[in-house]
């Protein structure tokens, strides 16, 4: 199993690169940022710093979407940042929550979505693609890659998934919803001719190591990992808007929790103190993160890897993330390898 590494580009962008530095020194193989123009820093400029800093760490939005960047320019600056540095860029992708919201957009259709996922991957790699009815290539590229790895919920993102990306990116830890999700987006490329095995599967979730499982320990990860269950939330909410409260389209175990949700303010997103999200009961907290003495993770890590996870990404949003990294390296990526 790789690991990953997640975080805001929070100004000093010094201090982002920093923590991908010691990421890669505790062995983690990936590092992620989300992608936001409004509420962090460009973070394409950051990669460049933290490529420039690193020797074998990919790196890559978790994640972009097709409407705040023309695709070429996409293609362009994953290509620019691949030929500096060697193939050493993901580009991690999907509707746009964020990124689109806080503009005052709506999120990108997954029409939209599809046809970005095949336009960008061709374009960084060199090939010829059609923007806006237009074909294009980009000539300098030469031996580019660029994996394309979507983020997706509901039944219908998944299928796109399987059927167009090279990698599924899943957000959220329970082990119950992975199953349903990995099983979904390998039948979805299995019956589009693909091989489903092909396909990267990359959990991203908080990760909070204790000292030990005391209730306050754990009360206190909780309430430090809490914001992710209102992150989450927002792609619950439009899934139950689409499928209906009580939909088989979608279980129960992840439309559930939001009952008592009301409204979100993006300006708190991601973060620890995000108020919105005081409706996330501590089960959900439990079912989606990995809290916990550094054995509970490697728990929890083996039953997500024999599901078929191929990464771990880390959610590194809390106050505990140089001692989280440390512990990863130490204690719990050795036992995962």
């Amino acid at each position: 199993m790789d690991f990953g590494l997640v975080l805001q580009t929070d100004p000093p962008a010094s201090q982002v690169v920093g923590l991908m530095r010691r990421a890669e020194r505790n062995g983690f193989r990936y590092g992620w940022t989300f992608d936001s123009a409004v509420l962090w820093q460009e973070p394409f400029v950051i990669y460049s710093q933290i490529l420039a800093n690193t020797t074998k760490l990919h790196i890559g939005p978790m994640v972009t979407n097709p409407g705040t960047r023309t695709w070429e320019v996409t293609a362009s600056t994953f290509a620019t940042l691949n030929d500096m540095y060697g193939n050493r860029t993901v580009c991690g992708i999907g509707r746009g929550d964020s990124a689109m919201r806080v503009a005052g957009r709506r999120p990108n259709t997954l029409a939209r979505l599809g046809e970005a996922i095949e336009v960008i991957r061709d374009l960084a790699e060199g090939r010829e693609a059609s923007v806006d009815g237009n074909p294009i290539r980009i000539p300098w590229i030469k031996n580019g890659k660029l994996p394309v790895w979507m983020a997706a919920y509901g039944p219908k993102a998944l299928a796109l998934a399987g059927q167009k990306a090279d990698g599924f990116i899943l957000q959220l830890a329970d082990p119950f919803l992975t199953e349903w999700m990995v099983k979904a987006v390998r039948q979805a490329a299995q019956d589009a001719g693909r091989d489903p095995d092909a396909l990267t599967i990359c959990v991203a979730a908080p990760a909070y190591v204790t000292a030990d499982d005391s209730p306050q320990s754990l009360a206190h990860a909780r309430d430090q990992c809490r914001w992710f269950g209102g992150m989450v939330g927002n792609h619950v909410a439009d899934l139950v808007a689409k499928y209906g409260e009580h939909s088989s389209m979608v279980p129960e175990e992840l439309t559930a929790y939001i009952k008592d949700r009301h409204g979100y303010d993006y300006s708190h997103h991601g973060r620890a103190d995000n108020p919105d999200t005081t409706f996330v009961p501590d089960e959900i907290v439990d079912r989606f993160c990995l809290l916990g003495p550094a054995e509970a993770h490697v728990e929890k890590l083996k039953h997500l890897r024999d599901l078929g996870v191929d990464q771990f990404a880390v959610y590194n949003m809390h106050d505990n993330r140089e001692a989280t990294i440390d512990a990863y390296g130490t204690d719990i990526i050795p036992s995962l390898h």
